[in-house]
């Protein structure tokens, strides 16, 4: 079987990677898992285990700073490489990504890149080490597999041929969040998951809470509702977000804690509507003796599709590409930073039924972002990659 090797720098995520899960059989699948790994990994997958310059620095600042002055590469994954087929990198411009173009001609395998950027940020934007990998993975990757049009788009633009772009979107375990069992609730909560960092909103939907609660917004019959909100995520906002949440007098009726992936589908099945506030960022700061580099906005939003298999009630924004994650969904769409529209929306849809109720989506858009579905159009592409080479 060709061997498919799976590089994500430290970032190799149980969540991310679980449609990977579906082609041993087909494929031999391994990942390469660095010391210094963010996250939990799926146990489907055979993890190789190699060093960084990262594990070699401290923890923290300090030692992050370090690893983008020097550099970050890999120190022991000359074998692992040299055994792949295809190698399976993400993004234009990360250092893991231009790693694995780097090797590409010395160990003769395929490059296949996943890319969620939306944003066409060509040079200007980056900085000189995003400069130069960015050149390196344009020049070596046999195909670019953007999550959703809106970054196949951006691919165009930043001067993939069409040729070499194949849009392939994500998949969830459907299946585990569609049987989740709906526990009765009497009192609506809202749930708000992402990283706690300014850009995903967490704030406004506070904001929309406290409208909510003070009954700047009511029910369609005029009566007030009072809902709880759980904020799931770990990040710097933290403290920001709960200090933000006693002063609107919120602090009784917020928690925000982070939650193991394996328990989510129950967190959506006790919800009433899941909100995904997704803020565009351009706050133009800087890398250390570098260029601006700050420009995000929601690229695609994963949760949205674990909600839909919920049958979690939807309100988000239209931050980047979530207006085309949720084509065709019956959802409430507002205005990125738009906390009024959210209170709004959330009270003439969510809040106006019983707590915990249950919403239809199309059956096709939610087999969509299955794994198995996922997996054909991962399949599909090692398959072409492949013939191409033969």
């Amino acid at each position: 079987m060709p061997h498919i090797l799976i590089v994500r720098g430290h970032q190799a995520t149980e969540w991310e990677l679980r449609p990977w899960c579906e082609l041993p059989g087909r494929f031999d699948v391994s990942f390469l898992l660095t010391g210094s790994n963010r996250f939990a990994t799926p146990k489907g997958l055979r993890p190789v285990r190699v060093r960084a310059l990262r594990d070699l620095l401290p923890s923290g600042p300090m030692g992050e700073i370090g690893a983008t002055v020097l550099g970050d590469r890999y120190l022991s994954a000359e074998e692992a490489f040299g055994t792949a087929n295809v190698v399976h990198s993400e993004e234009l411009a990360y250092w893991f990504a231009a790693e694995a173009a780097r090797r590409k001609r010395r160990h003769g395998f395929r490059l296949v890149q996943t890319v969620w950027e939306t944003l066409p940020l060509m040079a200007a934007y980056r900085n000189r080490h995003a400069r130069r990998d960015r050149e390196l993975v344009l020049a070596e990757t046999d195909l670019f597999l953007p999550a959703t049009e809106r970054a196949a788009q951006a691919l165009r633009l930043e001067g993939v041929a069409p040729e070499r772009i194949s849009v392939c979107s994500p998949g969830i375990d459907t299946a585990r969040f569609a049987s989740a069992p709906t526990a009765t609730q009497q009192q609506h909560t809202i749930v708000s998951p992402g990283r706690l960092v300014w850009e995903k909103g967490h704030h406004d939907v506070l904001r929309a809470l406290a409208a909510l609660h003070r009954s700047l917004v009511t029910l369609p019959d005029g009566t007030a509702t009072r809902p709880r909100l759980l904020i799931v995520g770990a990040g710097p906002e933290q403290r920001r977000l709960r200090e933000h949440a006693a002063e609107l007098g919120l602090a009784d009726l917020v928690e925000i804690r982070s939650v193991p992936y394996e328990q989510m589908p129950e967190v959506f099945a006790g919800a009433s509507a899941m909100v995904l506030a997704s803020l565009s960022s351009a706050t133009a700061a800087y890398h250390p003796f570098d260029v601006p580099h700050a420009f995000w906005e929601e690229q695609f939003g994963l949760v949205l599709a674990e909600a839909m298999a919920s049958g979690l009630a939807i309100v988000a924004s239209t931050s980047g590409a979530i207006p085309e994650v949720l084509d065709g969904a019956p959802v409430d769409l507002v205005t990125p930073g738009d906390w009024m529209g959210l209170a709004r929306a959330l009270a003439v849809g969510p809040l106006s039924r019983a707590p915990a109720a249950r919403v239809s989506y199309p059956r096709g858009l939610v087999h969509h972002y299955s794994t198995v579905a996922a997996a054909e159009r991962l399949a599909h592409a090692y398959d072409r990659v492949l013939s191409d080479q033969s």
